[in-house]
């Protein structure tokens, strides 16, 4: 399991968003050692990875979505679908990996990337209309969410510096059964399961924790 490249954005116009200053979305993978920090809280803090943008600080950033990392494996299928290039950083993720279960990791598991640095899995990407107009893929977002495979959000545990080629090693896997897959059809498709992301524990941010509270109030629960 390895790390590709580090992938970094700058802002750039864009019709497809409300937030000032357009996206960051435009990731391209950068030479050297790149600084990893917790960037603090959401709204407040952006990225975690140095010279990286976020914008959109209502629903990007913070330190439940300091890292976002993508599977090369997936970006590959999605070229050979779409029949496209996918370079990495196409789907605005800081990280490209290699070998590394991404979709099936689960809720607080931790991957030690570099010497020095650890990342703790927080949540998956729920697509955005930002994203759509970026790939410029007709009816992209449903067939994101169809597929299933949203990439990972990670939190910043140590902090340190990484660059492409490092080692990635899975240091901790927790006993629930709460995957980056589970929780995306959770949160988008299959409502029916989000009760069960509170077997997360504390990994789980407070943010998904809320909408499971409103669906068991709703559902009497």
């Amino acid at each position: 399991m390895k790390l590709l490249t580090v992938n970094v954005g700058r802002p750039m116009p864009s019709e497809h968003t409300e937030a000032e200053g357009g996206t960051g979305i435009d990731k391209r993978p950068v030479a050297g050692p790149v600084a990893v920090c917790a960037p603090g809280p959401a709204g407040v803090g952006g990225s975690g990875v140095a010279g990286d943008t976020v914008v959109d600080l209502r629903h990007h950033g913070g330190d439940d979505q300091a890292v976002y990392a993508y599977a090369r494996e997936d970006l590959d299928l999605w070229q050979r679908e779409l029949g496209r290039e996918l370079p990495n950083g196409s789907f605005g993720e800081n990280l490209t990996t290699s070998g590394v279960e991404v979709t099936g990791a689960r809720i607080g598991e931790r991957w030690r990337v570099g010497p020095r640095v650890l990342l703790e899995v927080s949540c998956p990407r729920i697509p955005c209309r930002t994203f759509q107009g970026w790939l410029g893929e007709r009816g992209w977002m449903k067939r994101f969410t169809r597929a299933a495979v949203p990439g990972a959000y990670l939190r910043v545990i140590e902090p340190g510096e990484i660059r492409a080629g490092d080692r990635v090693e899975r240091v901790y896997r927790p006993d629930h059964e709460v995957t980056i897959e589970l929780m995306f059809r959770a949160l988008t498709t299959r409502r029916e399961l989000l009760p069960r992301l509170l077997e997360a524990g504390e990994a789980l941010p407070e943010v998904a924790r809320d909408v499971v509270a409103k669906y068991l109030a709703r559902q009497g629960g």
